[in-house]
């Protein structure tokens, strides 16, 4: 009877054993991935987020300066004209 425990008990300890050997290898294979990601969106010169709200906001921004000066020259052009 006690062989048939102890064998179980081997047997838990086995299968432990793997699971913990799979998450190991898990974490491993996680970091590798991560690395390998960074390393590619590294080469692809991408934008950080916050560089391109702000050229995001700025382009706005000359869009509306724009469009006021050109309202403005259209004014200006008609008092031109009437004179």
């Amino acid at each position: 009877m006690q062989n048939q425990y102890r064998f179980f008990d081997d047997l838990a300890r086995l299968a432990n054993g793997a699971v913990g050997t799979l998450a190991g290898a898990r974490n491993e294979v996680e970091v590798l991935f991560r690395q390998r990601l960074e390393a590619a969106i590294a080469e692809m010169d991408v934008v950080p987020r916050e560089e391109f709200e702000v050229v995001r906001e700025m382009a706005r921004k000359a869009r509306e300066e724009n469009e006021q000066l050109l309202q403005r020259l259209e004014e200006l052009e008609q008092k031109l004209a009437k004179t």
